[in-house]
């Protein structure tokens, strides 16, 4: 393999800018496949790319930042991943060799490799395994076609990163590999990792360049640029957006103007870029204004301007502590639960369901009452079936100041994305919140307002990792955050689903993510919860049973008809056969009864809801398992 160093020397390099923009300037719709455009119209972005190399551009990054198996599926082209690639190249190509025959210049081709618009584990469900094979799919057919090189580019998290460069290093080891990272306002990766981070990992494991392109501008660019020059002394890559886009009498419009890239680019080359273009927003008038600027530092001046590069201890070492971690304290010291949970105690929980507004006196009595009949737990949902309440966190920090017993946060994925969950966990647990229930939620459409955006960055899978890591005091991204935050982490499970193996897929890796007991749904058919004890046994983690009281025929049809839990036809021959409010509600509490009494010996815990409010009705079912001398305890 030639080196970039040998390819290029020292000197500077002057990359193209944007492909899409210029597409969509030209007409071609957002809704279309940029990617498919190799095949369709191959003559519009031959005269992209000739308009780059007359404006002054040295590579020419193909037409396939979004060629990969993952995003071309969702316009029905994954089968043609190899088509798009190799294609994507054979244009570049072609417009490079155009340039030579009328310049005798030289042109490079980059094989664009963009991210796979997917998350990964442990975020996301795609696998990192899968993550490899896509990229691996896509370099060879850029390798086969003839690129020069390999543009890693706009990576939001390291993980991804890596898996594309494990893919170029097995697939085409002979193609240098520039990898840039994406940053935020912040000037962070959107997994939380700083640029000083991303170049000691992208060092370590043998890119050939890195750099930082896309994000929010020329400004969070060149800091991202600044940071990493200390850690590193491959060649850095600075490739910015034309600054933030702005909506112009409805079109997104960038309003870097080409002078503005130009005086980027000088201030990008004396911080340490070799490579210098532009991302979305840029245009061929970008690049030859930063083309002009280029050509105005000569050889001296540029050597003077440079800063040495060094690898001092201080940039390293800090590089190194921020993916230092810390042990999080052993379960029986994290929280209350977790000591009864360790010990091998029968733990009692019940729910508490926030109100739909600001006055929580009726939850709060309700937990006093179970604190007083020895329950352990409070277990507060998170606005249930996507319904408008007040906040679990809120109700949790509460009902412990007032009662004294402790909560269990219910937590769900559906509102937030990965940095509004990290603040929410890190507050959590600042102010004393130790349990956490990790759920994906229920989606808007369910509830009162099914008109609401939901956000799910993350599932359930991915929450624990999250919880696990801040557990471990490193955010998503591995930058410590100091002290841990010592949640105990539950999850659920529903052994009444019908895709039951879908069901242990799952819980097996919200286990193998970091979950340390379960919480299942309400149990009324005994045959499901035992055959799903069976098949998680493995895990050796606890079970803490679900129950729930009925209150009526309607409530039971509502159960098992809208909400699909599995509830026998005899249990609803029971409630139909109750001649009274009043009579149901009891045949309720009876059946719930009969459920704790025959589940007990099986599982490690209960959690009584209190279904519409009802916690007498709740104290009655849990009687069983309270404490001696409490007043609702069994005979």
């Amino acid at each position: 393999m030639q080196s970039l160093k040998n390819t290029f020397e020292d000197r500077i390099v002057l990359c193209d800018g944007a492909m899409g923009t210029v597409l969509y300037a030209r007409g071609v719709f957002i809704n279309r496949c940029y990617d498919e455009l190799n095949l369709s119209d191959p003559s519009l972005i031959l005269s992209i790319h000739e308009e780059y190399l007359q404006s002054g551009a040295e590579i020419l990054e193909t037409n396939t930042f979004g060629a990969n198996r993952f995003r071309l599926a969702r316009h029905g082209l994954a089968s043609r991943t190899a088509e798009i690639n190799e294609a994507g190249v054979r244009i570049a190509r072609q417009a490079a060799d155009h340039l030579k025959d009328k310049q005798a210049g030289d042109a490079w081709i980059a094989g664009s490799v963009g991210p796979l618009g997917v998350h990964l584990e442990p975020l996301g469900k795609t696998g990192l395994a899968e993550a490899r094979e896509a990229f691996e799919e896509q370099i060879s057919a850029l390798a086969a076609a003839g690129a020069d090189m390999l543009m890693i580019e706009t990576m939001p998290a390291l993980n991804e990163a890596q898996q594309a460069l494990l893919a170029a290093k097995t697939i085409a080891p002979h193609l240098p590999a520039i990898v840039m990272i994406t940053v935020d306002d912040d000037g962070n990766c959107l997994d939380g990792s700083s640029p000083a981070h991303a170049a000691a990992l992208l060092t370590e494991w043998g890119a050939d360049a890195i750099g930082c392109n896309c994000s929010t501008g020329p400004a969070t660019v060149l800091t991202a640029i600044e940071a990493m020059r200390p850690i590193t002394t491959l060649p850095l890559a600075a490739m910015p957006n034309a600054g933030m886009p702005r909506a112009v009498e409805g079109r997104n419009i960038y309003l870097c103007s080409p002078e503005y890239m130009a005086s980027f680019a000088r201030k990008a080359i004396k911080s340490g870029a070799q490579f210098v273009g532009g991302c979305c927003g840029t245009t061929p008038n970008h690049i030859r204004a930063m083309r002009s600027a280029i050509r105005a530092i000569d050889a001296q001046n540029r050597n003077e301007a440079r800063e040495e590069i060094t690898i001092t201890g201080t940039a390293a070492d800090r590089a190194a502590e921020e993916s230092s971690e810390v042990p999080p304290a052993p379960l029986a010291e994290r929280s209350r639960l977790g000591a009864l949970i360790a010990q091998g105690t029968f733990v009692s929980l019940v729910e508490i369901v926030p109100p739909k507004g600001i006055n929580c006196t009726k939850e709060i009595e309700g937990a006093r009452l179970m604190a007083s009949l020895g329950v352990h737990a409070i277990n507060v949902p998170d606005s249930p079936r996507a319904s408008a309440r007040m906040s679990a966190q809120s109700l949790c920090i509460q009902i412990q100041q007032h009662t004294g017993i402790e909560t269990v946060l219910h937590y769900t994925c559906r509102d937030r994305n990965v940095l509004s969950i990290q603040s929410d966990l890190l507050g959590a647990s600042s102010i004393g919140l130790r349990n956490i229930l990790c759920l994906t939620g229920d989606p808007p459409k369910l509830g009162n307002y099914p008109d609401a955006t939901a956000v799910f960055d993350v599932d359930a899978i991915g929450l624990v990792n999250i919880v696990r890591r801040l557990n471990h005091g490193l955010d998503i991204g591995g930058n410590a955050i100091g002290a841990s935050t010592n949640f105990t982490i539950g999850v659920a499970a529903n052994p009444g689903v019908p895709d039951i193996e879908q069901e242990l897929r799952r819980f097996a890796w919200k286990v193998e993510a970091g979950a340390e007991y379960a919480i299942t749904q309400p149990v009324f058919d005994l045959r499901l919860l035992e055959t799903f004890l069976r098949r998680v046994e493995e895990f050796r983690i606890p079970i803490i049973a679900g129950i729930w009281p009925l209150t009526s025929l309607r409530n039971a049809e509502f159960l098992r008809t809208d909400l699909r839990w599995s509830i026998p036809e005899a249990v609803m021959l029971r409630m139909a056969q109750a001649e009274s409010p009043d009579a149901a509600r009891a045949e309720g509490v009876r059946i719930a009864q009969e459920m704790l009494k025959e589940a007990k010996p099986m599982v490690q815990g209960v959690q009584v809801s209190a279904p519409f409010g009802r916690y007498a009705l709740a104290a009655e079912v849990i009687a069983s398992v309270l404490p001696p001398g409490s007043s609702y305890a069994a005979d």
